[in-house]
């Protein structure tokens, strides 16, 4: 009777450690990614947090500088060739037959997916194979946004690929209305804070009180991103004082580099390229001003921002707007409105520098109150845990 006691009791154990560590079960996770940058620096907490957990991971992305800085996570990598932004059928289907061979090979227990095409053809694989399969809706894109052929095919596609998702995150309340009225998938929508803010990589910094005021521009440069309205604003100051800066961070993505290379010669804009570390910069702004209408599910850099207790200037649009409270955080004006933006600027610059860097403490206090990473790291394993355990 006692020799059977202690052999429950193994028994027992042994399955209580096979419950906390599932790699020992030889459970599998896929994750399905459109860029090595944005997965390293948006997704990180969940891969480790995955890892930590015992999971075996497997990455799917195109090939890129930062692939080994994944690897060295404990990951192993599959490298695919996404056209981001086309619209060749032949091409995605190559994409869709990628991920259902790729999943032949692991036979993952679960995939998570993020961005549109690995939502979409990741979704439609794990779909045709009976795999689990959680969606991250990180922005609804601009074929989606707009009316037209495009988004009718684009809608479809998404019914079809998120027919038997297991749970469909959303950054911001809007995206998650459009997928509700388009009618997909209404039953298991659940809202995130985006990706989180990294509070801990992005820490409070002292507000400058001294020295010419400076603005900060962190984005592609893209007509969408807003950088028309923002280089209207500079040049408008430019005329008015001498004690403000407007400065300029990104890779310019559309025929705007002779423009910022004339503006910058002439002292009107501060252009500093692409920078990996954008934290130094934000040290030294006095405010983000983020002047988008690009169709996004949260933005990365107001949330980087905030978290180094900068005030923020950003659109009443939806992935902006959630994360700053206007005339506590920051400030909110109508996008594509110059003039709403100039506004605004005047406002900020109407108050003391404490008042400015009130405003910046308490747009740190919103980050760690709502939007903490860790919340989306639980949020997952939260997920995670309910596919596991049918």
């Amino acid at each position: 009777m006692l020799l059977l006691q202690v052999i429950l009791l193994v028994l027992f154990a042994i399955y209580k450690l096979n419950e906390m560590n599932p790699k020992r079960i030889g459970m599998k996770v896929i994750i399905l990614a459109n860029s090595d940058a944005g997965l390293l620096s948006f997704r990180q907490e969940v891969v480790i947090a995955l890892i930590k957990k015992g999971y075996s991971v497997t990455v799917s992305l195109p090939q890129g500088k930062r692939i080994e800085e994944i690897k060295a996570l404990g990951c192993k990598v599959d490298t695919v060739q996404i056209s981001r932004r086309g619209i060749n059928p032949f091409e995605d289907l190559k994409l869709l037959k990628h991920y259902l061979n790729l999943i032949n090979k692991e036979k993952p227990e679960v995939v998570l997916t993020y961005t549109i095409k690995p939502n979409i053809y990741g979704g439609l694989a794990c779909a045709m194979k009976g795999i689990p399969y959680i969606v991250n809706i990180t922005g609804l894109g601009t074929a989606v946004e707009r009316p037209g052929i495009l988004q009718k095919i684009t809608v479809n596609l998404y019914k079809l690929a998120m027919r038997k998702a297991k749970c469909i995150f959303f950054q911001n309340e809007g995206n998650r209305s459009f997928f509700a009225e388009k009618n997909i998938r209404n039953d298991i929508h659940r809202l995130i804070p985006g990706s989180g803010a990294n509070i801990n990589k992005f820490q409070p910094a002292e507000y400058p009180t001294s020295g010419p005021i400076k603005f900060l521009f962190i984005s592609r440069i893209m007509k969408e991103k807003g950088i028309e309205e923002y280089l209207a604003a500079a040049k408008h100051f430019h005329k008015l004082r001498d004690d403000v800066e407007f400065h300029i961070l990104g890779a310019c993505e559309e025929d705007y580099l002779h423009q910022l290379t004339e503006l910058d010669s002439l002292g009107i804009v501060k252009y500093h390229g692409v920078q990996k570390d954008v934290r130094p910069y934000l040290s030294e702004a006095s405010c983000l001003i983020h002047p988008t209408f690009y169709p996004e599910g949260m933005s990365n850099v107001i949330l980087e921002a905030a978290s180094t207790a900068r005030p923020v200037i950003t659109t009443r649009r939806h992935g902006c707007m959630e994360a700053v409270d206007d005339g506590v955080t920051g400030f909110l004006f109508e996008e594509r409105d110059t003039q709403g933006l100039i506004d605004q600027i005047d406002k900020f610059l109407s108050m003391s520098v404490d008042e400015r860097a009130e405003m910046g403490r308490n747009a740190r206090t919103k980050m760690e109150r709502e939007f903490d990473r860790q919340i989306v790291v639980d949020a997952y394993l939260d997920e995670i845990r309910k596919v596991i355990s049918v």
